[in-house]
Parts: C-alpha cells; structure tokens; sequence
C-alpha cells in the first residue's frame, strides 16, 4: 500500500472514531432522556455537531480512500474502525473490554494484517 492509501485510511479512522466519540458526549451530556425537550438540547449540543463535522470529513476521506483501493480490500480495512472506537471507549469512557470483545480485536487485526500483506 502507497503512504497516501495509508494516510487516507488514517486520517478515516481518526475522522470515525472522533465522530462517534463526540456523539457519546453528546448523548451522556444531555439532562433530559426524554419527550421534546432532549432533542431540542441534543440538536444544541457542540459534540453532536462536532460529530457530524467529523463523519462528513471521513466521509471525503473515505472517498477518496475507495477512489484508490478496491472495495473489497477497503471494506475490510474499514472494520479496523471498530477497535479504534472501542478503545477510544474504553481510555475515555471506561467502558469494558471483555474476553470476547479482545478476542474480536485479535481477529479483527490480523484480518487487517492480512489484508494489508496481500495488497
């Protein structure tokens, strides 16, 4: 893979484990859980706003990323995503790694490792 695959895979990563970090900010720092009111809050609140900002950039990104590298190698790079968020989760929010979800990670990786070997 060329430096640019890997800094647009990258910078997708970074855009996608921010978007979804900013919108648990979002969720959890809202007051009100229901009717009216906590959307009305929700749709003021600076992190879900962040989070769209930053889906939208990973989305260019993304494009440009699937512009140079077939969909099927892309799709499976994508899923590294998942253990970006997950440990975002669990350094910012202290969410729980459990024995499946590390086994998950491990499988996840090595796919990558795979995917990134072969092409």
């Amino acid at each position: 893979m060329s430096i640019l695959i890997i800094t647009l895979w990258l910078i997708n990563i970074a855009c996608d484990t921010g978007g979804q970090v900013a919108f648990k900010y979002a969720a959890i720092t809202s007051r009100h859980k229901q009717g009216t009111h906590y959307w009305r809050q929700l749709f003021g609140n600076y992190w879900l706003w962040c989070g769209f900002a930053a889906y939208f950039i990973g989305f260019l990104f993304w494009l440009a990323f699937l512009s140079l590298v077939p969909l099927s190698q892309a799709i499976l790079l994508g899923s590294f995503n998942i253990i970006a968020v997950m440990l975002a989760g669990r350094i910012l929010f202290k969410e729980h790694i459990t024995p499946f979800r590390l086994i998950g990670i491990l499988f996840i990786t090595s796919g990558v490792i795979l995917v990134g070997m072969s092409g």
